[in-house]
């Protein structure tokens, strides 16, 4: 499947009221900022949502992001898949952040840290947790092999299982006004 399309944060910006803004990210990463205008559909809510994405697409055309480019790319390729035509921002809210340009942030909502840097810590303590009680219980060290394999074939297949559990933790939510997937899809049909 051919690479999707991608948009720098100055050509986005120049264009950005020519898009539907999708943020792919977590609710509760979209939550602790996103690009102004962005609707949040996550990544693993994008294959309930894509006749509302296909309406919208119809009226004008769409913008993926996510924190880093990754799983909007990947989003993106899920559009092409049903016919949805979509770019996707080259290095996410982090380059649009990176490049001066600010980032909506719903009342009261708080930070969260990108879903990398979750998948980065959780892995490692279980590693490292491994590796510590492998010392006393020997099995153990299994959790830290089976760890290793996960990171492989989330490397190998460009997904990521644990990313997936996480986004599904009470601090990864957003607040029920942000978080109303509903609400996002009848405004995608509007």
């Amino acid at each position: 499947m051919p690479t999707p399309a991608s948009l720098s944060p100055a050509q986005a910006a120049a264009r950005l009221e020519e898009f539907t803004v999708i943020d792919v990210r977590a609710p509760g990463e979209y939550a602790s900022g996103h690009v102004p205008g962005a609707l949040n559909i996550p990544l693993d809510k994008l294959p309930d949502a894509l006749p509302a994405l296909k309406s919208a697409s119809a009226r004008g055309s769409l913008l993926v992001v996510c924190a880093s480019g990754v799983r909007s790319t990947r989003a993106c390729e899920i559009l092409a898949g049903a016919d949805i035509e979509a770019v996707t921002l080259t290095g996410g809210t982090s380059a649009w952040e990176g490049d001066g340009r600010g980032l909506d942030q719903p009342e009261g909502a708080r930070s969260v840290w990108p879903m990398e840097r979750q998948v980065r810590l959780a892995a490692g303590s279980l590693v490292v947790a491994g590796l510590a009680v492998g010392v006393r219980f020997p099995a153990a060290r299994w959790l830290s092999a089976g760890v290793g394999a996960g990171l492989v074939y989330a490397a190998v297949s460009d997904t990521c299982g644990m990313a997936a559990v996480l986004s599904k933790l009470p601090h990864n939510r957003a607040p029920r006004a942000v978080g109303d997937l509903d609400a996002t899809l009848a405004e995608l049909q509007r």
